[in-house]
């Protein structure tokens, strides 16, 4: 009965270690780490600088990319790099004080958010962009009864642009934009309403005879 134990028992013990010897232990260097798991993890450390590069650069150029088709929607020539915008005055006869800070300072936004030239003051800039407002006036538009019901604000802008590199690429030309309001408001209470769709209006035709003249 005893040898039969024993046997047994020797049999059971052979199973353990069997069973044990077959379970996979990961060998770990000196300094703790697992050589042969941490293989392909080191491979992918070893090689992290030369991804994060490579992302970087497509990043990059993903940006240009970008930037060149937003701010280059017309084919400005390559050699053109400078702009500058004077003061845009006002010589109408009806003076809206308002106007002419509001669209020198505008028109230079959007011609630098918009291209890639930079702004400078110097006489020898690429484009040279001057103007001013020549008409300012209101007309009415519609009459209920014996009565406007609407009125028309009417503005122009008389546009001078030198190209500097290229005296054939210069011209003048006139810009018109109407805005309508109601008949019961005053001059001053549609200038008040209407202010910024004014200025935006007008420097948009300035901007667009300026870039969609080639």
């Amino acid at each position: 009965m005893a040898l039969k134990n024993k046997t047994y028992a020797g049999i059971h013990s052979g199973y353990r270690k069997k069973k044990t010897a077959n379970l996979t232990t990961p060998a770990y260097a000196v300094d703790g780490t697992c050589t042969a798991a941490n293989q392909p993890y080191d491979m992918i450390r070893k090689r992290l600088p030369i991804i994060c590069l490579l992302l970087l650069a497509a990043l990059t150029n993903f940006y240009a990319t970008c930037k060149y088709s937003f701010k280059d929607t017309s084919p400005i020539p390559q050699e053109i790099k400078t702009f500058r915008v004077n003061y845009l005055e006002n010589k109408a006869s009806y003076v809206n004080p308002q106007l002419s800070p509001q669209l020198t300072e505008k028109l230079k936004q959007k011609i630098i958010s918009t291209t890639r030239l930079r702004q400078t003051n110097n006489d020898d800039a690429h484009y040279d962009i001057s103007g001013s407002v020549s008409n300012y006036f209101t007309s009415t538009t519609g009459i209920s009864g014996n009565n406007p019901s609407s009125n028309r604000l009417t503005v122009s802008f008389h546009l001078v642009f030198k190209n500097t590199l290229d005296n054939t690429k210069n011209f003048e030309t006139d810009l018109t934009r109407n805005f309508d309001f109601p008949a019961s408001q005053s001059l001053s209470q549609a200038e008040a309403s209407l202010n910024t769709e004014i200025v935006k209006n007008i420097v948009d035709e300035i901007f667009n005879k300026i870039f969609s003249n080639w």
